[in-house]
């Protein structure tokens, strides 16, 4: 592995052997950290909405699941 820095990006080169899910999840944590880089949420406010969020989701389809 080969992890590069320039003055606009960080490049890293990693083997074809290496498994895609793994890189998969690897890169799906980078596009996390890059979303909420400049966030000034707390962590709190981002566990309310996330609750939010599937409560809303739960009702709109559990009788999908549930019949």
């Amino acid at each position: 592995m080969l992890i590069e820095r320039t003055s606009k990006e960080v490049i890293i080169r990693i083997p074809s052997s290496v498994d895609t899910t793994g890189i998969q999840r690897l890169v799906d944590f980078l596009v996390y950290k890059e979303a909420t880089a400049n966030t000034k949420a707390t962590q709190e406010q981002v566990d309310k909405l996330a609750a939010e969020v599937k409560k809303g989701w739960w009702k709109k389809n559990r009788k999908r699941f549930i019949k």
